[in-house]
């Protein structure tokens, strides 16, 4: 086909070579146009401690911090100098989707719980239908099989199935599963 010079380079390569060249040099100026239609993926992020509006229902004035605890979880941040409250926040990141952020602050007098403080918290089932698909009516395939695609299959005859489990060749032997003498 193409004849190799005596330099070694065949002259097919060079002019993929070129024009390849020619075709980065096009795209010079549009860099900032690929990189909008070019998104990399980006992993979901989820941080802090989710808390419930029955989670808030659920506490009384005058619980001990182990038991406003055991509600709503170990706070994402309890200062030393300010050992009065806990704060819980709570952040999720997902790619296509608005970011989602609350917080929520636990005043304590003592040991004992006073009164919170911070954003309306869902309840448990809005946040669960705000976690939804991005796709919106996905189809769902059907189901079931259509009876032309059950006769693409062989049909087994119950007269020649057999009842019982195909047995282990004849003279296998196995190593025992415990060791001897227990």
């Amino acid at each position: 086909m193409f004849a190799t010079p005596r330099w070694g380079i065949r002259l097919d390569a060079v002019a993929v070579l070129v024009a390849g060249l020619a075709g980065l040099a096009g795209c010079a100026g549009s860099g900032e146009r690929i990189a909008t239609m070019v998104t990399p993926y980006r992993a979901d992020v989820v941080q802090g401690n989710f808390v419930s509006s029955e989670q808030v229902a659920a506490l009384k004035p005058g619980m001990s911090r182990q038991q406003v605890r055991e509600i709503l979880g170990t706070p994402l941040m309890a200062s030393l100098f300010h050992a009065h409250r806990w704060e819980y926040v709570f952040t999720i990141r997902r790619q296509g989707v608005e970011d989602q952020s609350r917080r929520l602050t636990v005043f304590f007098d003592g040991d004992r719980y006073v009164r919170t403080e911070g954003d309306e918290m869902p309840s448990e089932a809005e946040f669960v239908a705000s976690l939804g698909s991005k796709v919106q009516n996905p189809k769902i395939p059907p189901l079931e099989a259509t009876e032309d695609q059950l006769a693409r299959f062989p049909k087994a005859d119950p007269a020649t199935a057999p009842d019982t489990p195909p047995a282990a060749p004849s003279g296998t032997r196995y190593p025992p599963l415990e060791p001897a003498g227990r």
